[in-house]
């Protein structure tokens, strides 16, 4: 009989949810939450091949890598273009 765990579901379900959130790596989501890399690393497989729909499936390691990567910088130029926005409507407001 295998040992039972000491992480409940829902601390489970909430480590994942945290993970995929996040920019950064599984790995280091896993250190924050003070657990063992590869056993977060399984909890968010688990759950992905439970909820992923089928479209994702299709996609190779490298194309997932390359998506995740392209949006984390869509939220990027969107962040510099408001920032670019305010400086304009400024310097519109203030001209020399």
């Amino acid at each position: 009989m295998a040992p039972r765990s000491r992480y409940t579901p829902d601390f489970r379900e909430e480590a994942v949810q945290i993970a995929l959130r996040s920019s950064k790596t599984v790995s280091e989501k896993a250190r924050e939450l003070e657990l063992n890399p590869e056993t977060l690393r399984g909890w968010v497989k688990k759950y992905q091949k439970r909820h992923e729909p089928a479209a994702d499936a299709e996609l190779m390691l490298s194309e997932r890598a390359r998506l995740k990567e392209l949006e984390r910088r869509i939220r990027e130029v969107e962040i510099e273009k408001v920032f670019l926005e305010k400086c304009a409507a400024y310097f519109a407001k203030y001209p020399r």
